[in-house]
C-alpha cells in the first residue's frame, strides 16, 4: 500500500504527523487490498480531510470530514474510511 499524506496551505506539526500515522494503523488489516491511499489535509477555518483509496480490484473510494479540531476531524474521517473499506471488502468477497 502506497501512502501519500500531504498538507495543503500549512505544514504539519510533528504531533499531527504522528497522530495520522497512528490512526492509519487502524486500517492495517486492509493493506493487501489497497494500492494507493492519498490523504490531503486543508486548513482554512477548519481542518478538512480528503482521503482517496484505490483498491486492487479497480474500485475507488473517497471519504471526507472536517472539524475545527485536528484530532476530531481525523477521528471522523477514519471512522468513515474504516466503514467504507469493510463494505468494499465484504462486497468483493461476496462475488
Amino acid at each position: 500500500m502506497n501512502k501519500n499524506v500531504s498538507a495543503v496551505g500549512f505544514d504539519f506539526e510533528e504531533k499531527q504527523t504522528e497522530m495520522i500515522d497512528k490512526k492509519l494503523e487502524r486500517i492495517k488489516y486492509a493493506e493487501d487490498l489497497i494500492i494507493d491511499l492519498i490523504v490531503k489535509v486543508k486548513h482554512e477555518k477548519a481542518y478538512k480531510f480528503d482521503i482517496n483509496v484505490n483498491f486492487r480490484w479497480g474500485e475507488q473510494a473517497h471519504v471526507a470530514a472536517d472539524d475545527f479540531d485536528f484530532g476530531a476531524a481525523l477521528n471522523k474521517v477514519m471512522d468513515v474510511l474504516d466503514t467504507k473499506i469493510k463494505k468494499a471488502k465484504d462486497k468483493v468477497q461476496e462475488k
